[in-house]
Order: structure tokens, then C-alpha cells, then sequence
């Protein structure tokens, strides 16, 4: 059995957290936080803010899944019977409250670190929590939202090391071009990783009358779009190397872990079919946490090999 169904199996409140997606959603606030460290004084951050940073990061994360998984009981009691609330192991009302904890971790982690944090840990929750009550019901374009969400995730965290200025003092840049990028990155990336589980889900969509994408215009046309977008989060990823100056280490992994991302999103345009997109769904979750882990390794190399980078630049 694997550490991650056995982690599944311990309470249903933590497979509320989803584990499968545990190494990307601790992964990228960590990534964020030592990017932005290392862009803004040279260095790595400093290992207590790092881990409030870290732990409001996965905290923010997984209260969006708990209060989506609260939102879609009875669409998850056709396409996931076995999730903690159709199952009735967790109660919809502890749910609710287990996402409030989530979240109000999340904040003071974020206040504590920097009240601009806050103010974008703010309008992210605010998004998602559009995409569950409203989006998802009503339009295909559902995914929109959720994007715009997690792409505001690493920007949260890197004003944590690298404050914009307006509450704190300004170096007279809001955000550098490297960390735009990685919000980019991550909003168009989770279209992509979020439609690839929608296609997973929809015949229960169907049945709720959810017009998501896959229900609207069909896998094979979602396949594509997905695609797509998986394209230009790759792309994007590749620039916050090129504009940070970061090592092979980091292109290496990024390629390596993109071009096998790829093949998946064509295999899936080759057998458009819910299983493939649910697959395709946990192949991007594991893209995203080789590629920041990947910026993780190469940024120590960098502050403890000070001529590494000079391979490339």
C-alpha cells in the first residue's frame, strides 16, 4: 500500500486534505517562499517564517478542497462515493467548521507574515468561494475562477518575503517579473489540472446539471483545451527560470517533468475518456511538485555554489 492511501486511511479529516496532492501543495508555498527569499536578499528565508509560510500555504489550499467538497456532496455521491462527506464519515456542518480552521490558520499565518499577504489571502478565498457556491452551477467557464485563486497563492507567499510596499516600505517594485510569472504560471496551469478532474467528473456533473466544460462541449474537445493551457503553463515555468537566472538544475527538471507532462495531456487527446482525465489530473499535481522542487534544489545551489548559475548566464 502506499504512504499516500495509508495516509488516506489514518482519518477521514485528513483525506478531506486530499493526500494524493499533498507533495504539490507543500511544494509551492515552500518554492514561493525560497524563490522570493533568495530574489529579494541573496539568501534562503528564515527557517520560522518559512514554515508559517509553508503551513498558511497548505492551509489556505486544502480549506478551498474542504469547502468545495461541502459545495458538491451530491455530485461527489455519483463520481467519488467513497470521499469522507457522501460516505457520511465527516458531517457537512464539520466540514464546514474544519474549513473555517483551515482558513483562519491560513490568515494569522498570513497577517503574521504580512498584512499584504492577508489582503491576497483575502480576495483568493473570496474567488474560490465563488467557484463553489456560484460558478460551477452555472457556467462552463467555472474553471476561471479557480485559477485566478491559485494563481494568487505564491503571490501571497512571496510578499511575505518580498513586501510590494505599501504597507511596509517600497524598493519601488510591487512584484518582480519572476513572481508574476509564477502567478501566471499557476493560474493558467490549474485551468488546465482542475478541467483534467472535471473531466473525471462528469457524469455526476451531468446528472446535477453542471455545465462544466467536458458536460458542455465533450472530453475530446476539453482534451484539447487542456492541452493547451498545460502548453503554456510549461512555457510560463521556463520563464521564471530565465527571468530569476536560476541553474540547470532547475531548466533540467522543469523540461524533463513538461515534456512528460505532455505526453500525458496527448495521450489523453488520444483516449478522451473520464478515467484518463482523472489520471491526467494527479499527473499534473506531480508535474507541479517535481518543477518546484526542482526550483527548490537549484536556489541552495545557488546561494552555496555561487558560480553555478554561471553555466547558463
Amino acid at each position: 500500500m502506499s504512504l499516500t492511501a495509508r495516509i488516506g486511511e489514518l482519518s477521514p479529516y485528513l483525506r478531506l486534505l486530499r493526500p494524493e496532492l499533498y507533495y504539490m501543495d507543500l511544494t509551492l508555498p515552500a518554492s514561493s517562499a525560497i524563490l522570493a527569499s533568495y530574489l529579494a536578499t541573496g539568501g534562503l528565508p528564515e527557517p520560522l517564517l518559512f514554515l508559517i509560510a509553508v503551513i498558511g500555504g497548505f492551509a489556505a489550499i486544502t480549506s478551498s478542497y474542504v469547502f468545495n467538497d461541502c459545495c458538491d456532496v451530491d455530485i461527489d455521491s455519483i463520481n467519488l462515493p467513497g470521499r469522507p462527506l457522501p460516505s457520511s464519515r465527516v458531517s457537512k456542518n464539520s466540514a464546514l467548521l474544519y474549513a473555517g480552521l483551515l482558513l483562519l490558520i491560513a490568515g494569522a499565518a498570513a497577517f503574521y507574515l504580512n498584512p499584504e499577504s492577508l489582503l491576497v489571502l483575502f480576495i483568493a478565498a473570496a474567488t474560490i468561494t465563488v467557484y463553489s457556491i456560484f460558478a460551477k452551477r452555472n457556467t462552463f467557464l467555472s474553471f476561471l475562477p479557480v485559477g485566478i485563486s491559485y494563481g494568487l497563492v505564491p503571490i501571497g507567499v512571496w510578499l511575505a518575503f518580498d513586501p510590494a510596499g505599501i504597507l511596509k516600505g517600497s524598493d519601488g517594485v510591487i512584484l518582480p517579473l519572476p513572481a508574476i510569472c509564477f502567478g501566471l504560471m499557476m493560474c493558467v496551469s490549474d485551468w488546465a489540472f482542475t478541467l483534467g478532474g472535471v473531466a473525471r467528473d462528469v457524469e455526476g456533473d451531468r446528472l446535477k446539471g453542471a455545465p462544466t466544460m467536458p458536460v458542455t462541449f465533450g472530453i475530446p474537445f476539453t482534451a484539447r483545451f487542456v492541452t493547451f493551457w498545460w502548453i503554456v503553463g510549461i512555457i510560463a515555468s521556463v520563464i521564471i527560470g530565465w527571468s530569476a537566472r536560476l541553474g540547470p538544475v532547475f531548466f533540467a527538471g522543469a523540461l524533463a517533468s513538461g515534456l512528460w507532462m505532455l505526453t500525458q495531456c496527448f495521450d489523453f487527446i488520444r483516449h478522451p475518456t473520464p478515467e484518463r482525465g482523472g489520471a491526467l489530473f494527479l499527473n499534473g499535481s506531480n508535474y507541479r511538485a517535481i518543477m518546484f522542487g526542482s526550483m527548490i534544489l537549484d536556489v541552495v545551489l545557488c546561494i552555496y555554489l555561487g558560480s553555478y548559475t554561471s553555466i547558463l548566464w
